[in-house]
């Protein structure tokens, strides 16, 4: 395990002050989080399986259903963005239901806890893949192109731009690849399929 540190230099009093010390795990399967239903999942139980991580897009449950066994979907919402995730935990599940996607989806993928994926608060799941994974591979310069929407502190480059952001672990948990929210996710399918031949299930 490490620890990334965020610094602030106070001009005026020439110090400088450590904002904030974020722990990073030492490998994915160190990595722990809170569903839905408040049960804690060890990511431990996710070794020799593709992880996609991704807040919530329907083509998920497309991906789950086709790789029911060798990939596991994770989603994780955040109200970061614009306030879109503005539901309380419990209230989720039934806005995926009626409002966004909407449609009588239902997920058939794990969904866990509303969570910060930037700033202070970041939940450890994305302080690791963001280290491990410091910028989408299709899109490695843009952050965010208007500063309002940037409503976390401290900003960092490897921060999480928007919504649908993705990332993809290999079965030994190695992360492989992250996406900017532009790359579709079903577009993903031929890096699953090509990590799924390294499975040994």
């Amino acid at each position: 395990m490490h620890f990334s540190s965020h610094t602030w230099i106070d001009k005026r009093k020439k110090n400088v002050k450590f904002l904030m010390m974020t722990f990073i795990a030492k490998t994915f399967y160190d990595l722990r989080a809170t569903t839905l239903e408040g049960d804690v999942v060890d990511f431990n139980v996710y070794r020799g399986r593709v992880v996609l991580i991704e807040n919530v897009a329907s083509e998920l449950n497309q991906l789950q259903s086709k790789y029911p066994h060798r990939l596991v979907v994770l989603g994780f919402p955040c109200n970061q963005f614009g306030y879109q995730e503005n539901c309380t935990n419990p209230e989720i599940l039934n806005s995926l239901q009626h409002v966004r996607p909407g449609g009588g989806f239902t997920p058939n993928f794990t969904i866990f806890q509303k969570c910060d994926v930037n700033g202070t608060n970041t939940h450890p799941v994305f302080a690791y893949l963001k280290d491990k994974l410091p910028h989408p591979d299709d899109d490695p310069t843009s952050l965010m192109q208007d500063p309002k929407f940037l409503v976390w502190s401290p900003i960092s480059r490897s921060d999480v731009s928007w919504n649908f952001e993705k990332f993809l672990i290999a079965p030994e948990g190695e992360p492989f690849k992250r996406y900017s929210k532009k790359f579709p996710t079903i577009d993903i399918e031929p890096d699953i399929q090509r990590l799924l031949r390294l499975t040994k299930n």
